[in-house]
């Protein structure tokens, strides 16, 4: 059985960081892009930051560039999602979500990402 199982949110402060992993399970993940989403409530979900099959390339979107860093360890078949310098407008459910790509070196987070994990909630506040 295909899966992606997100962990590691929680409730932080302003300023604060927490980092969030993503197994997957039942594939090899490094044939896969890998992608982050977040769905704040009463907006739609929107792309967060992607990385390609090896890691060499990530995207992240204008809102979290320079504070939230994407990361995989294909040999454990997770990825991550470091994130700093939290701010209230970043709470919201965090998906990681999986698509098969050939392509190397490449991510896009418009793709249709095929496999999604149940979403872990982050929340910061003071």
């Amino acid at each position: 059985q295909l899966q992606l199982v997100e962990s590691g949110g929680g409730l932080v402060q302003p300023g604060g960081s927490l980092r969030l992993s993503c197994a997957a399970s039942g594939f090899d993940s490094g044939y896969y892009a890998i992608g982050w989403f977040r769905q704040a409530p009463g907006k739609e979900r929107e792309g967060v930051s992607c990385s390609s099959r090896r890691g060499e390339v990530t995207n992240y979107s204008d809102s979290v560039k320079g504070r939230f860093t994407i990361s995989r360890d294909n040999a454990k078949n997770t990825a991550y999602l470091q994130m700093n310098s939290l701010k209230p407008e970043d709470t919201g459910v965090y998906y990681c979500a999986a698509t098969l790509t050939t392509a190397r070196g490449v991510c896009v987070m418009t793709w249709t990402y095929d496999l999604w994990g149940q979403g872990t909630q982050v929340t910061v506040s003071s």
